[in-house]
């Protein structure tokens, strides 16, 4: 029996693989990794073995991956994730896993980034499993559309769209869709060594967006893209926390440079329909 453990099983990327593997695969096969036995509830209620362990906690990896044949190892959000990601590969091949499956992201030049900072150690990581000598599959993500409203803020329907990206264009796919993407990936063969860029297939603009939100709102949306500087000193006056601003600011200055342009077929193909455009996703939203 080919055992799949996911990590990151209680987060938003982990919970929708993990429904998308129960229409693929039965939960035997499944292992949920989670920090919070609480939070996994709902897991087990669906059958799913959970096992407790934390990234930071090698002991605790090495006792996970016991009987495991394929890892999904969602990558961590802390900025020394390339330390607690190089743990989770480390136990894979301590523990003879066969495959490993990273989430990971599609961009262009990391080394030029706003976010370097931030965006480096997906890289790093990939670099990692390719020298392990484990078998892989990188899955490139673009920036999730659900994220959209955290650029637009709570009044964007009276206010507009503020936030300084520019004329960038974002090929901005659903969470919902990357997973079941990544699932497909988990349970069905000749994806070994293989990368794939998880992006839509058309990119947009904030410009677009304020359109596609004026047409659903029946509202007049515009949008202003300020210098950083400005944008900035305007979240600060609102008392907006710095660590906040700074990730807001640096994905805006990424996206105004084309950063989350890249366009593949390849997320299209794993689903095999034409990913859903972002119109679908904001009209549920507004």
């Amino acid at each position: 029996m080919s055992r799949i453990l996911v990590t990151g099983a209680t987060g938003h990327l982990g919970k929708a693989t993990l429904e998308h593997l129960l229409k693929n695969t039965t939960a035997d096969n499944i292992v949920a990794l989670a920090r919070d036995e609480n939070k996994a509830a709902a897991l087990k209620e669906k059958g799913v073995e959970v096992r407790i362990g934390d990234f930071e906690d090698t002991a605790s990896l090495d006792t996970a991956m016991q009987g495991i044949s394929k890892v999904l190892l969602i990558s961590g959000t802390e900025l020394h994730r390339f330390q607690q990601h190089k743990n989770v590969v480390d136990a894979a091949k301590k523990a003879d896993v066969k495959y490993i499956v990273y989430t990971s992201v599609s961009m262009n030049d990391v080394n030029t980034s706003a976010i370097k900072f931030l965006m480096a150690s997906h890289f790093q990581t990939e670099d990692y499993i390719k020298e392990s000598g484990l078998t892989y599959t990188l899955l490139r993500n673009s920036l999730y559309a659900d994220t959209i409203p955290m650029f637009l803020g709570e009044k964007v329907l009276e206010t507009g769209i503020y936030l300084p990206a520019g004329e960038g264009k974002i090929s901005f796919a659903l969470r919902d869709e990357m997973a079941e993407a990544t699932a497909k990936v988990l349970t069905t063969d000749e994806h070994e060594n293989k990368t794939y860029s998880l992006t839509n297939v058309e990119t947009y603009t904030y410009q677009d967006i304020a359109q596609i939100l004026s047409e659903i709102s029946g509202k007049n949306v515009n949008y202003f893209s300020p210098a950083v500087d400005e944008y900035v000193k305007t979240l600060t006056d609102a008392g907006v926390p710095k660590a906040y601003i700074d990730v807001l600011s640096g994905f805006a200055l990424a996206m105004a440079k084309d950063e989350f342009g890249l366009v593949s077929n390849d997320l299209g193909q794993l689903l095999g329909r034409k990913p859903s455009t972002i119109k679908a996703l904001l009209k549920t939203i507004y």
